[in-house]
């Protein structure tokens, strides 16, 4: 069974063509890095050239980014969440030959193959993504569902250098043949300095969803240490909820840190949350091209985090922030005691980061480096080089975590 979800019935008056040429497929619509990117992307697409569509694998319009996508009037599909994954597949099919899309972009690596197997005997060209580490990602998809999804379709996008390049040195069959690279990108008008200079900040951030993958023990730690240092008054708030915000709680409890550190939970307004902040931290594991990251940078903030996916690539060592190898709990107290007692350093290395932010961040090159690759895997669109960019879409909406 598909679902439509129709945005408005008379389609002269929106334009919706009788096919996508770009077709998107998304696991869920919930609050997320990738589906931010997706949306971002969607966005900024030229709605009457490209005609885009968006297929959600487990549709639930309770979804905090349903009424964001909803609101940028491009169809979209979707699936019961229980709908068993086989009929999924011959429904995708079905839907694919019925809006005869040009390409199939699976969005996330977990619908890989999906978007393969209904390009499949087609003239559309399947894509698909890598947003973490290969080898994570494969193994979370189990041994028969993984292997498929990091082996087809044959050219996938991944969003950091570090995990396109394990997946070009992964051996054996089931791996991509082809990884291209197309970093995130942010809504710079958004995430922007505002407000007062570092001196008159009030607290360290930290932001993301509460999973283990990000290693927030580790933080509760290092703000351990640093209190253990001498340094009583270190303020945290962390911005983000998910399944281990109870035993977070209860292990700042237990170290003793819990007056110094506030679970704001989900937030509406992060560019502001951002721009109260001295600096961000990071402690995560393992990562792809991290939107917290990124967002620090944006709104002016130097960036202590340890070495995990992009983030190599987006801190500059010892100018927009510093990089802490991976596992170094005395290096990361270290470098956030430095930022603590140092609110020169901060500003002069959060004016560096908006600078790069500015250069590098931008949605035109998210929108240009997608379809680069499209062209390059075989794509026959127009490029987007030569056309002139259309109006009439929808703003970026704030977003909550």
């Amino acid at each position: 069974m598909v679902i439509r979800s129709m945005i408005n019935q008379d389609k002269s008056q929106l334009g919706i063509p009788t096919h996508c040429r770009l077709l998107y497929v998304v696991g869920q619509l919930g609050l997320g890095g990738l589906e931010r990117q997706l949306y971002y992307l969607l966005a900024n697409l030229d709605y009457v050239r490209y005609s885009p569509g968006v297929v959600v694998w487990n549709l639930n319009p309770e979804d905090k980014y349903y009424r964001a996508f909803k609101a940028l009037k491009v169809p979209i599909y979707g699936f019961p969440a229980d709908q068993p994954p086989l009929s999924k597949l011959k429904a995708l099919r079905a839907l694919v030959r019925q809006v005869a899309p040009e390409v199939i972009h699976s969005y996330g690596f977990h619908t890989n193959f999906a978007a393969y197997y209904a390009a499949w005997g087609t003239r559309a060209l399947a894509i698909g993504s890598l947003r973490g580490d290969f080898v994570r990602s494969k193994r979370g998809g189990g041994a028969f569902r993984g292997a498929l999804n990091a082996r087809w379709p044959a050219c996938h996008i991944s969003n950091s250098i570090v995990s396109a390049d394990t997946a070009k040195r992964a051996s054996g069959y089931f791996r991509p043949k082809q990884v291209s690279v197309v970093r995130n990108a942010l809504d710079l008008e958004r995430f922007r300095v505002m407000g007062s200079t570092p001196q008159k900040r009030s607290y360290v951030a930290a932001v993301g969803s509460l999973l283990s993958v990000k290693r927030w023990d580790r933080l509760l730690r290092v703000i351990r240490k640093v209190m253990e240092a001498g340094r009583k008054d270190v303020p945290v708030q962390i911005a983000g909820d998910g399944p281990l915000r109870s035993a977070l709680e209860k292990l700042a409890d237990d170290l003793g840190v819990s007056e110094n550190v506030q679970f704001q939970g989900a937030i509406n307004d992060v560019s502001a949350f951002l721009n109260g902040a001295k600096f961000l931290v990071h402690t995560s594991e393992s990562e792809g091209c991290p939107n917290a990251v990124m967002e620090a940078m944006a709104c002016g903030l130097p960036v202590v985090a340890m070495d995990a996916g992009e983030i190599p690539y987006l801190v500059e060592e010892g100018r927009t922030g510093f990089v802490v190898p991976q596992g170094d709990e005395g290096a990361f107290v270290g470098r956030v005691d430095k930022l603590l007692v140092d609110d020169d350093l901060c500003f002069v290395m959060g004016v560096a980061a908006r600078e790069k932010a500015q250069r590098e961040f931008t949605l035109d090159r998210l929108v240009s480096d997608t379809l680069t690759v499209y062209r390059s895997a075989g794509w026959r669109g127009e490029s987007v080089d030569t056309l002139p960019r259309a109006c009439g879409r929808a703003q970026p909406q704030s977003h909550v975590r």
